[in-house]
């Protein structure tokens, strides 16, 4: 676990320091400087084109992580680099020119119930290609066991660029318009920098040579597009379904209370950069006694980090919408709690997804997906008309719910391991407890200072709790060094 601690710490930084400067966007920034409206359409123009994305990049990024260790002379890792970097245009060029000559069309279907939409939808498609050509450069580097800089650039450089963009809409030398062109030029500059990082790391020669299992790279990816565009679905449906049933600016209520949520999720999104491509590698080896060890520690040690981040998030969100002093956007206090319980709940899955997809089995991680992606529209059609954007965090919750423990059920069937233990039980116990005990308990002072101290409360009781009761191992270690 040296090299995955190690880069998942580095990542972990870097995750919230940009969580920490999107969180200032999100909570301030959007809020105070950008008309909501337009708060709500770069929403759903970013979660629309993070819906193509797989299908646009035909799953590229997913299909480097799996193959490029089976290959074993530079020869062949070059040939497969180049290919997944044009099999995408199969793609891309088609849906290009159909997407121009129907272009009224969807753009008519998009914008029936918000107006604002139309003269922005081909911006989709642009940001889309932006976005999946970055993540095809960034797996190039991930293969290389180097995610950090990738990162920095994807959590931190984007979102630096929003902080300086809005400023400027707050100054009057952009119009809310031209704030909309301006985010899309930073995705086209961010994947630029990636595309030179990723030479500077490891450059290949430009052998326009098929690589020989092309038949099966094919294959995977098709899979994978079905399945990356359901998981897409899955995280950003909702964003893309609530203009068609409500106001746009329902979007930014909802945005606001994902994106708290979101922090939870911080930890499993710094620990995939560097798990992926090692349980790919065991996968590829077939040591699964590696696999299993790997899947029982990053899920103790993941929810371990996020139930921390659940309890001063949930603990303190009153304080916190009270700070943000838009009455508007408590709509968003109980999706916050929603969305947590779901986050904790694919962090419990540690390396699930990356076992089910790297190994023989990943067609059914296709199924499945395609099946959340069913599910999670139909929920929202529902919920959505009857509960309004509540309703969109609660099919998200049901759905994660519901295929996690498909998901964790059939690895066991198959392949005979599983992520949980007694620890497990024990650190529920104690998130549970902790809530229940701290939720209601308020000092009734400035809610900055109400955070800060049931924040370190909080904080001593349940790290003291995880070191005696001995839950994760590596958490221990961590303390241990930090204490000393």
């Amino acid at each position: 676990m040296g090299i995955v601690l190690k880069q998942s710490f580095n990542n972990t930084l870097i995750l919230f320091l940009g969580f920490a400067i999107g969180g200032i966007n999100v909570l301030f920034l959007y809020i105070h400087f950008l008309h909501e409206d337009y708060f709500g359409l770069i929403t759903f123009l970013l979660s629309t084109a993070n819906i193509l994305l797989p299908l646009l990049v035909f799953g590229m990024q997913h299909t480097i992580i799996k193959f490029y260790s089976s290959y074993k002379t530079k020869t062949e890792q070059d040939g497969f680099l180049m290919t997944t970097l044009f099999l995408p245009l199969v793609i891309i060029i088609p849906l290009a020119l159909i997407g121009t000559f129907f272009y009224e069309t969807v753009s008519n279907w998009l914008s029936a119930e918000n107006i604002l939409i139309k003269d922005y939808s081909y911006l989709i498609f642009i940001i889309a290609v932006f976005m999946g050509y970055f993540e095809v450069f960034h797996s190039w580097t991930k293969v290389q066991l180097n995610s950090v800089f990738g990162n920095f650039i994807k959590e931190i450089f984007a979102r630096l660029c929003t902080s300086f963009l809005l400023l400027a809409v707050y100054l009057q030398y952009l119009t809310n318009e031209q704030f909309i062109y301006a985010v899309v030029i930073v995705y086209g500059v961010r994947t630029l920098i990636m595309k030179l990082y990723a030479y500077y790391v490891y450059k290949p020669v430009f052998i326009f040579k098929l690589p020989k299992n092309l038949k099966e790279i094919v294959s995977f990816s098709g899979y994978i597009i079905v399945a990356g565009s359901a998981s897409g679905i899955l995280l950003e449906i909702d964003k893309f379904m609530i203009p068609q049933m409500e106001q746009i600016a329902e979007v930014a209520y909802y945005s606001v209370g994902i994106y708290i949520a979101s922090v939870i999720a911080i930890p499993t999104r710094a620990m995939q950069q560097i798990t992926s491509p090692i349980t790919a590698k065991e996968m590829n080896a077939n040591n699964i006694n590696e696999v299993e060890k790997l899947y029982k520690q990053t899920s103790i040690n993941l929810l371990v980090v996020g139930g921390l981040f659940f309890l001063l998030i949930n603990i303190n969100i009153s304080d916190l919408y009270e700070i943000i002093n838009k009455p508007q956007f408590t709509k968003g206090i109980l999706i916050v709690l929603i969305i947590s319980v779901a986050k904790l709940i694919e962090l419990a899955l540690g390396t699930g997804n990356a076992i089910l997809v790297n190994s023989k089995y990943y067609k059914i991680f296709f199924y499945l997906s395609l099946a959340m992606a069913v599910s999670v529209i139909v929920l929202n059609h529902w919920l959505i008309k009857l509960i309004g954007i509540n309703g969109a965090a609660l099919a998200t919750l049901i759905v994660v719910l519901m295929y996690s423990l498909i998901k964790m059920g059939y690895i066991k069937m198959k392949l005979n391991i599983h992520p949980f233990g007694l620890n497990t039980l024990k650190i529920i116990l104690i998130i549970i407890a902790i809530y229940g005990g701290f939720y209601f308990w308020n000092f009734n002072l400035n809610p900055i200072v109400n955070i800060i101290l049931k924040g370190i409360i909080t904080c001593g009781i349940y790290l003291f709790l995880i070191k005696k009761l001995h839950i994760s191992e590596d958490i221990n270690s961590l303390v241990s060094k930090f204490l000393k």
